[in-house]
């Protein structure tokens, strides 16, 4: 109560005039002014990540530059070389952190989650957010091979037994390959690191462990090596790394007396090792006979990472080959398409172990954004009991008023939450739960009232409040995005209230969906025309920029709007010409990189509209996949590396699945569209094309395609429902058919001939 009364603002003020340094207050007060008032100005969860992520890089700050003789990951090898284009001067930087190459890729099982990741060049990290594990050769001349300096290493995702990632690194006499998986014995499991070395000489395999991961520094305080009948070190007092067989020599190293790597000749003199500066070192010697290879098995207990007891099943029930056996699966002749497709199956198999998450990493929490839209992705791929298990955890994180709140200040998850339920529910034909219902009807009552006043010339007038919405839009204003989500939420809404509650609620909020909708699209049309340029900005005070991006949700996924609607596609228009980098969508603002799912969401706009250039989109976001077929949130325009967010983004790899589906079977009004986006060439052989099984309002399906002389052969399989829809085959090149509606076959074929 006293500290209310204490003139706190005149006491900063006064502090920093008489030390000389600018006022915090003042530039907070120019700061907002911005953007538009709000009533949340900066979410605490963001400036919370904000202040861990640049804690780290202020202590790499300390800790890299003026101790570059140390062997340092692949980013910091990168940005920090002066002859790479990777660059990053250091001068007035504050803190430094990774923006050039954040790549990563986790293994993982469908139940736990639990996420190790590897680096572009080997660097393991069990933890997470923990040290690291890297594995070396040093051959008897002294001749190292150490993978974080090399640009000839090769790197690849072997998803045939589970998830392992392969890394491999041959010079002229030296080749060292380690591989990355997770075991689970017993409801424990283990990071296993396997390595395989060989030198013509002779020499080291060597395995160090390392006081970093892929975003920098990672304290290692003490390292205790214990030479059981299963070896192994103890890392911090806590966590067991145990190697299958003992090394020659274990030795250590503090940050006084440099990088272990110095003492590669020294022989084993300790078995522990104490740093206070918490950047202790140790490597693990194995010999190398002359010409002849090693094997090493290294195992690391992830007890630390492992959800509590109470929130984790006994024992994982799932397997990768049987939940795997359940998707819907695709054949091109396209082996790239074919392996990143089967590969964000994977990867949103292991995000959504518990709740849906939307990277391995830095993103390693929720929001119901990510949530939403991944698994919208994940019900395309026929994953509907692992949908419903999530969703069903939706209601327990909802607010008394109704908020279904990621953080504070953002507007548009209680209409996604809406929309994804009622996705379920249309794709499966369930009916809600008591508790779903009483949810959902709770979040549309938050959407009626946290609605902006109706007021005459004000543009937002009867829109959601100001907020941050989706930070990659810009400072706080009046997103459209937020309304077009919202008014999804109500449309959803409505039909359940229709179906489920009662007529006279679902007419009530029939009526808010219609006046909500009226106001949306009437603030678009008093958007001035030099500021709007006929296409839909990202809000009503807004000029045409990247954010603009964010508008397109009325057309993709929502279908708020018609197919090919003029201020979509004027929207598509303007990003394409002023937005793209090297034929995919660069995100300016605070990403400043280029986005590969919002790429994929503009190819939505594009085939919906029978606009051929999704193909070039297409094409262009799998070029910019990595070698383990993932993507970063964003990507460098110049490195390829990552430059934002997490190495491994579960949106993007939801957006590849939807899309790739849309390439087959697509939902218009009351038709399923089947063919539209199969590429040409794919056409023009005799490869067979498929996809399925994916399920539709009316009912699970299965589309073959087989390529014939001069015509197609579609067959689709189905298990309709309620009364089949009209099936449009649209093949491009060939000529339509259609099927009217009612007819009942589970099975059947149609023939298009090409033009």
């Amino acid at each position: 109560m006293f500290a209310r009364w204490l003139p706190w603002k005149f006491i900063v003020k006064r502090a920093a005039k008489r030390f000389g340094i600018i006022d915090p207050i003042q530039l907070a007060a120019r700061v907002r002014r911005f953007s538009q008032p709000s009533e949340v100005q900066e979410p605490i969860e963001l400036l919370r990540a904000g202040i861990i992520f640049h804690a780290r890089g202020l202590i790499n700050t300390k800790a890299i530059q003026y101790n570059l003789d140390w062997v340092w990951p692949f980013w910091v090898q990168k940005q920090f070389n002066p002859g790479d284009p990777s660059f990053i001067p250091r001068g007035f930087a504050f803190s430094h952190v990774n923006i050039t190459h954040r790549n990563w890729t986790a293994v993982g099982h469908p139940d736990l989650p639990v996420y190790p990741v590897m680096d572009p060049r080997g660097l393991v990290t069990p933890l997470y957010d923990g040290w690291s594990l890297d594995c070396w050769i040093i051959d008897a001349q002294g001749e190292k091979l150490l993978p974080c300096m090399r640009n000839d290493v090769v790197q690849h995702l072997d998803g045939r037994d589970g998830l392992k990632i392969v890394n491999r690194c041959d010079t002229e006499g030296i080749a060292l390959n380690t591989e990355l998986s997770m075991d689970v014995e017993n409801n424990s499991a283990y990071a296993v690191i396997s390595s395989h070395g060989r030198a013509e000489n002779g020499g080291w395999l060597v395995v160090a462990l390392r006081p970093y991961n892929p975003e920098g520094i990672q304290f290692i305080e003490s390292i205790e090596f214990q030479d059981h009948a299963r070896p192994f070190w103890l890392v911090n007092r806590h966590t067991r790394i145990y190697m299958d067989r003992p090394p020659e020599k274990v030795v250590f190293s503090s940050y006084s007396e440099g990088d272990v790597i110095e003492k590669w000749r020294d022989p084993q003199s300790v078995k522990n090792v104490k740093c206070s500066v918490g950047m202790a070192t140790s490597a693990a010697f194995f010999p190398l006979p002359t010409n002849d290879e090693q094997h090493i098995r290294i195992s690391v207990d992830l007890e630390k990472d492992m959800p509590s007891r109470s929130t984790r099943r006994k024992t994982p029930v799932n397997t990768w080959e049987g939940v795997l056996g359940e998707t819907a699966q695709m054949q091109v002749p396209d082996e790239k398409f074919r392996f990143l497709y089967d590969t964000a199956v994977r990867t949103l198999i292991m995000l959504s172990a518990h709740d849906p998450v939307p990277g391995p990493y830095t993103y390693r929490r929720f929001w119901f954004r990510d949530a939403c839209l991944m698994l919208n992705s994940m019900m395309a791929a026929n994953m509907l009991e692992r949908s419903r298990n999530c969703i069903d955890r939706f209601p327990a994180r909802q607010k008394m008023n109704g908020y279904f709140r990621s953080q504070e200040g953002e507007w548009d998850s209680n209409g996604q939450v809406l929309w994804i339920m009622h996705r379920y529910l249309e794709l499966t034909g369930n009916k809600p739960s008591a508790g779903w219902l009483e949810s959902a009807l709770k979040a549309a009552e938050w959407i009626e009232k946290k609605r902006t006043p109706k007021r005459p010339a004000v543009r937002h007038a009867g829109l959601l409040p100001a907020g941050f919405s989706a930070e990659h839009l810009g400072p706080n204003d009046y997103y459209y995005w937020d309304d077009f989500w919202g008014l999804a939420g109500l449309a959803a809404a409505t039909v359940m209230a229709r179906r489920y509650h009662s007529a006279t609620l679902g007419e009530k909020l029939n009526k808010e969906y219609e006046d909500f909708s009226k106001c949306i699209f009437s603030s678009i049309s008093a958007v001035p025309e030099w500021k709007s340029r006929g296409a839909i900005p990202a809000s009503p005070y807004r000029r045409m920029d990247a954010g603009a991006v964010g508008s397109l949700v009325a057309d993709y996924p929502l279908q708020l709007t018609p197919a090919g609607d003029p201020k979509i596609m004027n929207t598509v228009e303007f990003l394409m010409d002023q937005c793209f980098y090297e034929g995919a969508f660069f995100q300016d603002m605070i990403h400043s990189g280029i986005n590969a799912y919002l790429t994929l969401d503009i190819a939505q706009s594009l085939l919906r509209a029978g606009d051929p250039r999704y193909q070039t989109l297409i094409r262009n976001v799998a070029d910019l996949a990595s070698p383990t077929g993932q993507w970063p949130e964003a990507i460098h325009p110049h490195t390829k590396g990552g430059c934002m967010g997490d190495g491994q983004h579960g949106w993007a790899a939801a957006e590849w699945v939807l899309m790739m589906r849309s390439l087959f079977v697509r939902e218009e009004e009351n038709a399923l569209v089947i063919g539209s986006g199969v590429f040409p060439q794919w056409l023009s052989g005799s490869e067979p094309l498929g996809f399925g099984p994916t399920p539709t309002p009316y009912g699970p399906v299965t589309v073959n395609i087989t390529p014939k002389d001069g015509f197609a052969l579609v067959e689709v399989s189905c298990n309709w429902r309620v009364r089949s829809p009209e099936i449009r085959v649209s093949l491009p090149g060939f000529s339509q058919a259609v099927r009217d509606a009612g007819q009942d076959h589970t099975h059947f074929q149609m023939e298009v001939y090409e033009k």
